[in-house]
């Protein structure tokens, strides 16, 4: 039978006679704080996330061959999982399972423990073992479990019934041999939620901040993902690079009809910063690792070397979702796993920010700034560490006051506030404060997203609020307005690519976006899906579009459009695309100078429309 989690909690955990409370009293006591200081529901989704990602991580590396013991998956022709297995026989990985834990599961295993369900138990115990194992290399996903997480374990994880029989079914080697399997069940994870917040809009309600990542996240269909890259950071290659042969290795890649003289020079591919400032579970940048991956190899870089370059200086993601953005990190750390089989012995940790909220009281910052000198504190210094009080529902729209972010981190990261306990706490949020800062300004050659939608209707008072006042051309949708923040975040010359609705390109709500976009940038090329481009939205629900801008405007530079909306689904539209880069004459192949859209009234992207 199944238990309501929150039942299930308050049976096992919260009950005044729970072996919990006499056993481990200090985690139960701060899971009472945790439960007062938000509600059960909260703790309850939170802790439920957590073991979600850990379980899903953890069948993804024994499917891979990762862990030298499986510890969800079964070996061959056998049930159980494996490190359960072994440990009946009394055999331990000795890194993966530490001595103190083969002592408690061999206790319990041969009876030595007392225990209702012995083999549970111990099984309970390896799997914290291998997590906090997992903690070094990749400390975003496997805290060290020491807590009430570890108390909130599912209980059943070894009958024919458990949540891990249910995830060996859906990620099998076939499903794993891409690390985006991990995007697609998150994407079904919270799909409940998703249907919860649209019904609820349909009854006016607002989408508060810890409902925006299950209303907003979207995955990408994997040709469209192919078709931004290449023709954002594959086209900027190709332009330093005009004989490279990577063009041949991008079936989605749009050449120009003639050759650009005027474009971002780049003399090595450690220059190369890409950013998704909504990166969700991380498809557009782990696609993006793939490409450069081929860049690296052409230009002679040796093949062990090229991952840790790819994470440490390329690849950049910006999230306010916390459970999308560990698993960003674990898809990155997987694709470097796949390309060099000793990276996790010496990872480079991920590029990847969760923007968390971050306040301050007045005297808090005074005090603060007394201590490490006021000359710091420029006025911008102080705006730009009060920017962050609503990140989790703001998120990259956030525009740092300070410029040179990266040069005030560096001088506060050297001061020592250890010895005072209340000024290094402050010390800490200061840090924090800046670090999400410096992902957020504009240092970027390649900007890349499929940014969140959300109509002015459903967005919560506060966010609308902000839309009026820092997005005017472009409030009517987040989308709109992540066309004009991931356009800043680029440099100059840089390129800014995207999905999103294609309402933009025609509504007269967003003639001063568009007018805003063709000044400051050229449009590359398009590809307009219009309705049935996700094939996760079933039906017309909505009309998209796909495009690549570079951030100057080429006055005569004639963009590439490929008008896609006859297509009945993601394959046909796939097809359709394909088939208009080979032949142009295709009859739904379009090239455009954006000059002719200012001759239309409105400034429409009437790509298609004749000289007459």
């Amino acid at each position: 039978k199944e238990v309501d989690p929150i039942e299930l909690g308050d049976l096992l955990v919260l009950n005044e006679e729970s072996s919990a409370r006499r056993e481990n009293s200090k985690a139960v006591r701060d899971l009472e704080s945790k439960i007062r200081a938000t509600n059960k529901d909260k703790v309850v989704e939170q802790v439920a996330y957590t073991w979600f990602n850990r379980f899903t991580a953890l069948q993804y590396m024994d499917v891979n061959g990762y862990n030298r013991v499986r510890v969800i998956a079964p070996a061959d022709n056998q049930t159980r999982p494996e490190i359960m297995s072994d440990a009946s026989a009394g055999v331990f990985d000795d890194d993966l399972v530490s001595e103190n834990t083969q002592n408690i599961v061999t206790s319990l295993l041969d009876g030595r423990s007392a225990s209702i369900d012995p083999d549970n138990e111990a099984y309970r115990y390896l799997i914290v073992s291998a997590c906090n194992y997992w903690h070094s290399a990749m400390p975003f996903l496997f805290e060290k479990i020491a807590d009430y997480t570890e108390l909130l374990m599912p209980d059943d994880l070894l009958s024919g019934n458990s949540i891990l029989v249910k995830l060996r079914d859906a990620m099998t080697p076939e499903n794993c041999e891409d690390v985006e399997v991990i995007g697609w069940l998150y994407q079904f994870y919270i799909s409940e939620k998703k249907d919860e917040v649209f019904a609820g809009l349909k009854k006016n309600q607002k989408v508060t901040p810890e409902n925006i990542p299950a209303a907003t996240q979207l995955f990408t269909p994997n040709w469209i993902v192919k078709y931004l890259v290449e023709n954002s950071l594959g086209r900027l290659w190709m332009l330093n690079r005009p004989n490279s042969s990577l063009i041949d290795q991008m079936e989605y890649y749009i050449a120009p009809e003639e050759p650009e003289t005027d474009f971002l020079k780049i003399t090595s591919p450690e220059e190369i910063k890409i950013c998704d400032p909504a990166c969700g579970s991380g498809h557009m940048l782990t696609y993006s690792f793939d490409l450069l991956y081929k860049i690296y190899e052409e230009e002679g870089y040796d093949t062990t070397s090229i991952p840790t370059l790819i994470l440490q200086n390329n690849l950049y993601g910006i999230e306010l979702d916390q459970r999308a953005g560990e698993l960003s990190a674990f898809a990155l750390t997987m694709k470097a796993r796949r390309k060099h089989r000793r990276f996790l012995r010496n990872p480079i940790q991920p590029n990847i920010c969760v923007l968390e909220n971050v306040k301050f009281q007045t005297e808090e910052l005074n005090e603060y700034m007394t201590t490490v000198g006021r000359d710091l504190f420029t006025p911008l210094l102080r705006t730009t560490l009060t920017q962050f009080e609503e990140s989790d529902n703001f998120g990259s729209l956030i525009q740092p006051a300070m410029r040179d972010v990266e040069g005030t981190l560096e001088v506060l990261q050297s001061k020592d506030l250890s010895g005072n306990l209340f000024l290094k706490a402050t010390h800490d949020q200061v840090l924090k404060a800046l670090r999400q800062a410096d992902y957020l300004r504009q240092k970027y050659h390649v900007v890349v997203a499929n940014p969140p939608y959300m109509g002015g209707k459903g967005m919560n008072g506060k966010l609308s609020d902000y839309a009026k006042k820092e997005y005017p051309d472009s409030k009517s949708d987040l989308f709109a307005m992540f066309m004009e923040r991931t356009l800043a975040l680029a440099v100059k010359r840089g390129m800014m690519a995207m999905i999103n609705m294609q309402s933009w390109m025609f509504l007269s709500s967003y003639e001063k976006l568009r007018g805003k976009l063709l000044s400051d940038a050229t449009l590359l090329s398009m590809a307009h899906l219009g309705e049935r481009g996700f094939d996760t939205i079933g039906g017309a629900v909505v009309s998209t579009t796909a495009f690549v801008f570079a951030k100057e405007r080429h006055k005569n530079l004639k963009g590439e459009y490929v008008r896609l909306i006859d297509g009945r689904n993601e394959a046909e539209k796939a097809g359709q695309f394909k088939e208009a880069i080979q032949n142009p004459n295709c009859g739904w192949f379009y090239r455009a100078s954006a000059n002719d859209f200012e001759k239309i009234p409105g400034r429409p992207i009437g790509y298609w429309v004749t000289d007459k």
